[in-house]
């Protein structure tokens, strides 16, 4: 009999213990997503410009090292065609080395195909050097780099830029 009265007070008051208990557990982890949410959408507004900016400067090191780009800018008439193409690899190096740590704010993808348009860059410069004398003048080298790169379909730099493009959509 004693248990029975024991029962009919601890019984209701651990049924209302457990709803307290999850109805505060509930609004507990509900209020702890929220401040995550919150928090996400505050640092995605600082960091977007941060990325943007990023897709850009990787942008502009395409544009600097493509072929056309490399041989108006750094055309020397009166140099051989051995020594312009290490001005050209040089410049390919620093522009490359200049822009490293954009890394931190762009795809591992991205950063491939970036990395990826560089290195056929300097195969198609390389190549086309090797159809040259050494010590010809460096027009003869900026020619064959630009009937190489009427050979292929898309310029490495332009396909990675397309990339870029397609994946920077996502932050616009």
């Amino acid at each position: 009999m004693e248990i029975l009265e024991v029962l009919k007070y601890t019984l209701p008051a651990l049924i209302v213990f457990l709803t307290a208990y999850l109805l505060i557990h509930s609004y507990l982890k509900n209020d702890e997503k929220r401040r995550r949410h919150e928090l996400k959408v505050a640092n995605l507004g600082k960091i977007t410009p941060v990325k943007l900016q990023a897709y850009e400067r990787i942008v502009l090191f395409l544009e600097r090292i493509s072929p056309e780009t490399l041989i108006l800018r750094l055309s020397e008439p009166n140099i051989t065609a051995s020594q312009f193409q290490e001005n050209l690899l040089t410049s390919i190096r620093a522009e490359f080395e200049h822009n490293l740590s954009q890394q931190i704010y762009i795809s591992n993808k991205a950063w491939e195909v970036v990395k990826s348009a560089k290195s056929n860059i300097i195969k198609i410069i390389n190549n086309s050097a090797e159809k040259v004398k050494p010590e010809s003048l460096s027009f003869e080298l900026s020619k064959v780099i630009l009937e190489s790169m009427m050979e292929v379909s898309k310029s490495p730099t332009t396909v990675a830029i397309e990339f870029l493009k397609k994946e920077m959509e996502v932050y616009l």
